[in-house]
């Protein structure tokens, strides 16, 4: 049975054309007085995506750091990847873990003993929250595994996140009772036509029951809920739209969770895939600002697909979490047995050490633990 979500009537009230029209005629005036709102409109988020506001990213930008000073003050949080399985049903051109992306290396499912070795490793540098991430494979890696992963990594982490295939409400709630407390899941792009050109088979090309996961995550008592589109795949100003709105209805639906959004850029992808929508440095400024305005009480996650220097740039401008000392293979901290098959290179090698200290060079306070153990149990 496929994951339905009302949001998907929200999708269909704003169509494409609704959203280009309203970009392509916005005006300055437009821009000034979505400026000047505390709670903006669909309409204003249009104008803030729109040329007209592509002259005035300083003025966002004061304002949109104003906010994220207000709503987190100046703490930014730090969380580590640990990718459990590389195993993949699913055919996504942009993505290395697809059997026919061309690209080479061992692949495998870690055992739990494996998982608590990374969790050791990690651990040793003081994260405390950590995101498991697998393929889309629930044979490979079934929810039992999952499970147990989670409830292994809550022994060394306070916080744990997964990145994973979609589930059912049932599916997340045993997560739940084993210790979950966050789930990042990417629409990847919420344009179905594209959606359905990049994803060529396996479970993940059911578009409704991608789109409706999350919620069902929200209503399984997940207590975080990350979502993101994969900037590259389709226009970023479209998508970006459709991303914000969907973050909104989130934090209304599922109103006991924490709603975040995530920026990740396309980068590194296999031959077969051509980024046919890239977005410039100065563009992903303009719609994370955009989407700061529009959700002043979201997260604001950047992962180390990103250079070092941007990474920096961008923490006053809405940033509250960042990746660091990132592996996207199994076993990628231990290194133990052969050069396992890997998501993407990142971007931003530097140590979870060395990261801490540019946001400290930033003016803001990296935070690797922000709640206590016993406020999760």
């Amino acid at each position: 049975m496929t994951n339905h979500s009302p949001f998907i009537h929200i999708l269909n009230s704003w169509p494409e054309s609704r959203i280009r029209d309203l970009i392509a005629g916005a005006t300055d005036a437009d821009v000034t007085r979505a400026l000047g709102r505390d709670l903006l409109h669909p309409e204003d988020l249009a104008a803030l995506l729109s040329p007209a506001a592509a002259g005035r990213l300083e003025e966002m930008a004061r304002l949109a750091h104003r906010i994220t000073r207000r709503q987190f003050g100046r703490t930014i949080g730090l969380y580590v990847p640990i990718y459990l399985s590389n195993v993949c049903a699913s055919d996504c051109t942009y993505c290395s873990y697809a059997f026919h992306s061309g690209r080479e290396g061992e692949r495998r499912t870690l055992t739990p003993e494996e998982i608590r070795t990374e969790c050791r490793t990690l651990a040793a540098h003081g994260f405390q929250n950590v995101l498991l991430l697998t393929g889309d494979h629930p044979q490979a890696a079934p929810v039992d595994y999952l499970a147990q992963a989670v409830a292994i990594a809550r022994e060394y982490f306070p916080s744990v996140s997964v990145e994973i295939y979609a589930l059912k409400e049932e599916g997340y709630r045993r997560l739940v009772d084993a210790g979950l407390e966050g789930v990042t899941l990417y629409m990847e792009t919420y344009h179905r036509e594209t959606y359905d050109k990049v994803h060529l088979k396996g479970r993940k090309k059911d578009y409704l029951n991608r789109l409706g996961a999350i919620e069902a995550a929200g209503k399984a008592g997940v207590r975080r809920l990350s979502i993101g589109a994969l900037l590259g795949l389709y226009d970023w100003h479209v998508d970006g739209f459709w991303a914000a709105l969907h973050a909104r209805y989130l934090q209304k639906e599922c109103w006991q969770s924490a709603v975040a959004i995530s920026f990740p850029r396309l980068f590194n992808v296999p031959a077969r895939h051509t980024i046919r929508h890239p977005l410039s440095d100065k563009e992903l400024v303009q719609l994370m600002l955009a989407l700061r305005l529009f959700l002043p009480e979201a997260g604001f996650n950047l992962s180390t697909r990103e250079r070092p220097d941007l990474r920096d740039r961008l923490i006053p401008l809405g940033v509250t979490m960042m990746s660091a000392g990132s592996s996207t293979r199994p076993g990628g901290y231990a290194r133990y047995g052969g050069e396992t098959l890997e998501q993407f290179a990142t971007e931003d090698l530097r140590s979870p050490e060395e990261v801490a200290e540019a946001i400290r060079k930033a003016g803001y306070d990296p935070v690797w633990k922000d709640f206590d153990r016993a406020f999760v149990e």
